[in-house]
């Protein structure tokens, strides 16, 4: 009869591939996501985002009817 090692009867995997994908699996979980509490840099880029494009504009409207 032959011997199963990756039988029901709890043996470890010899090649430990089982092992390491559990143990990749279960460190993912486990990492916190990081938050990013910090939108007051991207709301002040879209404030001078937004007053360069107004400035831009009537530049070039003024120019047009200059």
């Amino acid at each position: 009869m032959a011997n199963n090692p990756q039988g029901p009867n709890g043996n470890q995997d010899p090649a430990g591939s089982t092992q390491m994908f559990r143990a990749f699996v279960d460190e993912g979980v486990r990492q916190p996501q990081p938050t990013t509490t910090s939108s007051g840099g991207s709301r002040i880029g879209v404030i001078v985002g937004v007053i360069v494009a107004i400035a831009v504009i009537g530049g070039v409207a003024w120019l047009a009817l200059a």
